[in-house]
């Protein structure tokens, strides 16, 4: 993902998507109206329904496969796991293998994977996160390191971590409507300045769903939520596109008493793989950790985004967050 550079592109590119979505998202009662941003309610209401440990050993279990940089043995075993892990959870797993051309024309062999809940139910909830990891640490303070690949710890790692233990619960009590739980590949594979050169497999999946005639009534993004003490502000093109999911989303987190972490102001626009799937007509939101004053993670896209940055804390925060609001609403 990136800070777009090409921000009124963009917004011109979603204004016409955005305008013709139908919000069916919404929390039961406790959606306010659309475009509105109030504070959350801060409560000691309490949820035993996710487990930080475990989604904190589903990071390190990734990590320990090594860079999932597409092309690689780290990342091919990586997705045989996977979708194994989706399958032992009880979801109906689809695979979806394709070649995509890179900026820099490699031909990256990627795979989509995806598992589902309830797959005959008409109402669908689309959760995702990307598994691959940034080939360069283009970032890094030392310039010998950004031609090394990056172990994506957080960016990567930890949005499939907690949607992995969503899956793991969800094998425990099946969801009364459709949940499907998406990992994305070659969204890292980018060039900054080009928007066009990240979300590869994101893209395709939104122009060729692997299940005919797929759509999904809203969809839920998460991208380095696993960063020691991060926060989370509502991304600008998510709130375009369905701001009454975020409103419910992040009124949730202030119950459950995380209004410190989830700050319910607009942070900025990030060309992210929720973009594809808006341009395709699914209202998406990003839960993506940034910080107005200094940008993304500090590890980000460096040799240090690795488990020694990673929170079983922040996994926690933003896992009880989601699974909650599922259960109140699947």
């Amino acid at each position: 993902m990136t800070i777009t550079r090409t921000l009124y592109l963009l917004l011109t590119s979603l204004a016409t998507c955005c305008a013709a979505l139908c919000w069916s998202c919404t929390a039961k009662g406790t959606a306010a109206g659309a475009g509105t941003v109030t504070d959350s309610v801060v409560s000691t209401e309490k949820s035993e329904v996710f487990s930080a440990d475990s989604a904190y050993a589903y990071v390190a279990r990734q990590v320990a496969f090594g860079p999932r940089v597409p092309n690689t043995d780290a990342h091919m075993r990586a997705g045989e796991w996977l979708a194994s892990e989706l399958k032992r959870h009880g979801a109906v797993v689809v695979d979806q293998p394709v070649t995509l051309t890179a900026f820099d024309g490699t031909k990256l062999k990627a795979r989509n994977i995806m598992g589902r809940y309830n797959p005959d139910s008409p109402q669908r909830l689309l959760l995702l996160a990307h598994w691959d990891c940034r080939p360069w640490a283009d970032e890094d303070s030392d310039e010998a390191k950004r031609s090394e690949p990056v172990d994506g710890a957080n960016d990567g790692a930890s949005g499939v971590g907690v949607l992995l233990e969503i899956a793991r619960q969800l094998g425990i009590d099946s969801p009364s409507k459709g949940i499907d739980i998406l990992f994305v590949d070659a969204e890292d594979w980018g060039s900054e300045g080009d928007s066009d050169s990240w979300a590869l497999g994101a893209r395709h999946f939104a122009a060729h769903p692997p299940v005919e005639g797929y759509s999904a009534d809203c969809a839920i993004l998460l991208d380095m939520v696993g960063g020691k003490d991060a926060r989370f502000y509502r991304e600008y093109f998510s709130e375009n596109a369905a701001p009454e999911l975020s409103d419910a989303l992040w009124q949730t987190a202030g119950r459950l008493g995380h209004g410190e972490r989830f700050i319910n102001r607009i942070g900025t626009a990030v060309t992210d793989d929720h973009v594809e799937l808006i341009k395709a007509g699914i209202p998406a939101i990003d839960i993506i950790e940034y910080n107005p004053s200094h940008g993304f993670n500090e590890h980000w896209h460096t040799s240090h985004d690795n488990m020694e940055g990673i929170s079983s804390e922040t996994l926690g925060i933003v896992g009880e967050t989601v699974m909650t609001y599922l259960r109140e609403n699947y």
